[in-house]
């Protein structure tokens, strides 16, 4: 009888220790493709280290479906030949279903077309805002495997051209960054300045990871302008104001909303950057949005100012939470369940562990939910975009501060007087 029971324990003791390791070995992959080199490194650093937080808050609730997440960050360099070979390495080699990424439309949108879309894997990007996604959307050239939860650029420009136009400046200078993103802005910008009052003196483009802008910023001051409206990312963004400001130009400076960013603050130093106005996307004053910075100051002890933070914390969360409602984890299945997880007739479901756990019993139950996270309440239209509140800041000290708020519906309004 002793060797029996001895036998049954050893049985027991095997089988828990299988089961522990098949538990370990139960990991869902997540692809990330972020720039955390390169111009666009710092930015990225913190948009990527959101996206861990975004998983570590999954696992804690009890991970997708029960398994681990695993974070796979693969740096773009802010380039699209590099951004796309890391993405087919990630769908190839790793066989992730997701690709979240990149920040640059010039980098996502190779990435897109040449990976996501002939692998069959949804692409979600917290950051890309050019107007072309949205156009091969309609085309039916995106398969429906994109998304985005940062609006479009033609939100920025509005507001860009509003912000300009209510400063006083009639006579602005346009430097941007010659990219898919930068183009489009600029191009919608000066549309929109002229149908507020304003005019343009110069659109000038420049190639990024240059050492000097001289050329390009002497340019710019042709005309006399009385402002510059500048579509930079931080540290090219800060090169050319430095260059701007020591040949002469005004302060009345009108930025994007990659230059919140502490790193272009600091290199430019908060005394010429008096005069600065920037836009970006705003969240609105929920409880969600409340709970999000909350956890994300008590990770990184300070508060998420600055850009794709919190829509980035809602690409990695909406993912996850459409892969724990898919059948199976696949591409097409996480594309075909992001909108039911975000069901406008759902049950509304929140950030951290305790929103993913109810969230999760109730996927299990059969029951639809709303995700209402770091952004608010997330509604995803026919061609993956989004809407969203926006703010206007500028620097103060050391510190960004935000001067007015936009919701949703006067963002639109705004953009309906502009395109009548």
């Amino acid at each position: 009888m002793n060797v029996l029971r001895n036998g049954l324990i050893l049985a027991v003791a095997v089988l828990a220790a299988a089961g522990r390791a098949g538990a370990e070995e139960c990991t869902i992959k997540l692809g990330v493709v972020l720039p955390v080199s390169g111009p666009m490194g710092l930015v990225g650093e913190r948009i990527a280290e959101t996206g861990r937080l975004a998983v570590d808050v999954y696992n804690e609730a009890g991970g997708v479906k029960g398994c681990k997440v695993e974070y796979l960050l693969r740096d773009t360099q802010g380039q699209s030949t590099v951004g796309v070979d890391a993405a087919k390495s990630l769908v190839d080699l790793e066989g992730v279903p997701v690709l979240v990424g990149a920040i640059s439309s010039g980098v996502s949108l190779p990435i897109l077309t040449s990976v996501a879309v002939p692998s069959k894997v949804t692409q979600i990007s917290c950051c890309s805002s050019s107007e072309s996604f949205t156009a091969l959307a309609e085309e039916g050239k995106t398969g429906g495997y994109w998304f985005r939860t940062y609006a479009t650029n033609r939100s920025q420009s509005a507001m860009g051209a509003l912000l300009t136009t209510s400063k006083g400046y009639r006579k602005t200078a346009v430097i941007y960054v010659n990219t898919d993103f930068g183009v489009g802005l600029a191009k919608r910008f000066e549309q929109d300045v002229a149908k507020l009052g304003g005019s343009i003196t110069r659109m000038v483009a420049y190639n990024e990871s240059q050492q000097s802008y001289r050329a390009e910023v002497t340019a710019a001051l042709d005309g006399d302008p009385d402002s510059l409206f500048l579509v930079a990312f931080p540290v090219d963004g800060a090169t050319i104001t430095r260059e701007w400001l020591s040949l002469g130009g005004t302060g009345n400076l009108v930025v994007n909303n990659s230059l919140r960013s502490a790193d272009y603050l600091e290199a430019v130093g908060s005394k010429h950057l008096t005069r600065l106005v920037g836009y970006d996307s705003a969240q609105p004053r929920t409880d969600s949005v409340a709970t999000f910075n909350a956890m994300f100051e008590a990770r990184f002890d300070g508060p998420p100012d600055g850009p794709g933070l919190h829509s980035m914390f809602d690409a990695v969360t909406v993912v996850l939470l459409a892969m724990e409602a898919a059948d199976e984890i696949d591409g097409t299945a996480v594309r075909d369940n992001i909108r039911k997880v975000t069901a406008a007739d759902g049950e509304p479901v929140h950030p951290g562990p305790e929103g993913i756990r109810k969230a999760r019993e109730l996927i299990e139950a059969g029951k639809s939910i709303r995700y209402v996270g770091a952004t608010g309440p997330l509604q995803f239209d026919e061609n993956g975009d989004v809407q969203a509140p926006k703010l206007t800041w500028r620097f103060e000290g050391d510190r960004n501060v935000e001067m007015d708020y936009y919701s949703i519906e006067d963002v639109a309004r705004l953009i309906m007087k502009l395109d009548n």
